[in-house]
């Protein structure tokens, strides 16, 4: 390598602004350390030491220190002109890594806005699909209730089933009273007036005390099926009535308690009654007559005063002219009443006329009551 490209002044060790005495003095401590004859174990000495001797007659001459002052001048505007290059790239890399930091925290933060939407997003249709469901649930529950209380409401006007003994009846009797109904054929005379009955189907018993079997029976026990329920029920509404000759005579229902088939039928004709009754209402505000017509149901009229409506003979009947029957037309399961209604001397003692009477009583009440409000207003 040549001494002059090595920096001279680091070879002898002094500084660039060193005088001649400086140089030499400094040559002289070098010298020693490198000499070969001073050093015979250091290997490189006579090398160090040609480098050293160069270096210093290198000092020595103005001229050539002159060069090598200038161009360390130039060495060192060099240096500091790249690391001054050095500084703007480290800032162009800087600025470049913060830029890319920069934009991996947006890319990152832009994907957590994405996912925090779809996350929303997300929420936001299962919250509907929720909303959807409870709906539709609740649609369901209330047609479903809607359906239940229509069944319910259907039921109701469906009659129930007819028993085996809703249309029989249960008598008992003294026989002392009543010596000629001790068969079949004179009982079922006997209970015509009520009603067709089934005589085939009658059963009578007549049996002696347990405490004296030899003695002859007190009273006597029958079972008689009538054709339909009302004929039933008008022979339990006479038991132990002296009016109609059945005094001391117990009738009751062969099972024990009404039937559920004729619970039903009064249920279904107190509902036809209201229904008429506020039918009537707007036409007793009318003053063409003073005095408003009552409509009663299928076809009964009922005068100014409720009474009973007339027979072409001019007689009272509560069964003549009438289409008002115990049970519905279509009532399956149960035979159509009688035509001919039994014509009892006094009213309520079949199920028809009690109806009946009950209706006209209520609808002459609300006739007078309006006749006495109007007088009143008139006045």
């Amino acid at each position: 390598m040549d001494n002059e490209e090595k920096n001279a002044y680091e070879v002898v060790g002094v500084g660039s602004d060193a005088t001649e005495a400086d140089i030499k003095k400094a040559f002289r401590q070098r010298s020693l350390k490198t000499h070969p004859d001073r050093n015979p174990h250091l290997k490189d000495a006579a090398r160090l030491f040609h480098e050293l001797t160069q270096a210093y007659e290198l000092l020595l001459d103005p001229l050539r220190r002159m060069a090598l002052d200038a161009k360390l001048r130039i060495q060192e505007a060099r240096k500091q002109r790249y690391a001054n290059f050095d500084k703007k790239r480290k800032a162009m890399l800087e600025e470049l890594e913060e830029a890319e930091q920069a934009d991996k925290k947006a890319k990152s933060a832009e994907a957590a806005k994405k996912q925090r939407h779809a996350r929303e997003t997300e929420q936001i249709r299962d919250a509907g699909r929720r909303l959807v469901e409870e709906r539709q649930a609740e649609l369901r529950r209330q047609q479903e209730e809607a359906e239940h209380a229509e069944k319910c409401a259907q039921d109701e006007l469906e009659p129930p089933p007819l028993g085996e003994h809703d249309t029989t009846v249960r008598l008992k009797y003294p026989l002392a009273k009543y010596p000629h109904l001790t068969t079949a054929d004179a009982l079922h005379a006997f209970m015509a007036t009520f009603g067709p009955a089934d005589k085939d189907s009658i059963v009578l018993s007549m049996k002696p005390p347990k405490k004296a079997a030899h003695k002859p029976p007190k009273y006597a026990t029958a079972a008689v099926p009538f054709k339909t329920v009302a004929d039933a029920h008008a022979a339990v509404c006479a038991s132990g009535r002296a009016d109609r000759g059945l005094e001391d005579f117990e009738i009751g229902w062969m099972g024990g308690c009404e039937p559920a088939v004729w619970s039903w039928s009064e249920r279904m004709l107190g509902l036809k009654g209201e229904r008429r009754e506020a039918a009537s209402e707007p036409s007793s505000n009318s003053k063409d007559a003073g005095v408003p017509t009552a409509v009663t149901p299928a076809g009964v009229g009922v005068g100014a005063r409720g009474g009973l409506p007339r027979t072409s003979d001019g007689q009272s009947s509560p069964g003549a002219g009438s289409q008002f029957s115990s049970f519905p037309p279509s009532f399956s399961g149960v035979p159509p009443l009688h035509s001919s209604a039994p014509q009892l001397s006094a009213p309520g003692l079949d199920f028809e006329s009690a109806v009946l009477m009950r209706m006209r009583q209520a609808e002459r009440e609300r006739l007078e009551r309006e006749i006495r409000e109007q007088e009143a207003n008139e006045a």
